[in-house]
């Protein structure tokens, strides 16, 4: 019973953690020039290789997450690029006023996100997923 429990809790971590991922990748993907100027906007270094990358991360990877596939490897990339958004999109300690704030609760948001992701790093996909399907 303890298993079942623990599973759907990592299921249900995996899912919800995927889901902010695949919205926004997939709005990244159907509006790539508005992506492409938000990353110009971030100051992302190239910004269409950034965004290519993003769209990327935000959508297989992510995907692989939801359904349990190659999970380790996966929540670790994604752990990589929530800290790296962080540091190029959300860099507070140079902002003042309202940005500041905005940017701060952006970027410790995203560190949370982060810490979610290494927990899967660590706990593997749990029982309902593809990963336990072939024994992974």
């Amino acid at each position: 019973m303890e298993h079942d429990i623990n599973d759907a809790g990592i299921l249900a971590a995996r899912l919800l953690l995927a889901a902010l991922f695949l919205i926004f990748g997939w709005r990244k993907l159907t509006d790539y020039s508005g992506t492409v100027s938000r990353m110009v906007q971030d100051g992302a270094p190239l910004p269409v290789l950034a965004a290519v990358v993003a769209i990327f991360v935000e959508l297989p990877v992510a995907f692989a997450v939801a359904v349990g596939a190659f999970t380790r490897p996966s929540a670790l990339l994604l752990a990589l690029y929530t800290v790296a958004t962080a540091l190029i999109a959300h860099h507070y300690w140079t902002m003042k006023g309202a940005n500041k704030i905005e940017s701060m609760e952006a970027f410790y948001k995203n560190l949370g996100i982060t810490a979610g992701f290494l927990l899967l790093c660590i706990t593997g996909a749990g029982h309902y997923s593809i990963d336990a399907i072939l024994g992974w």
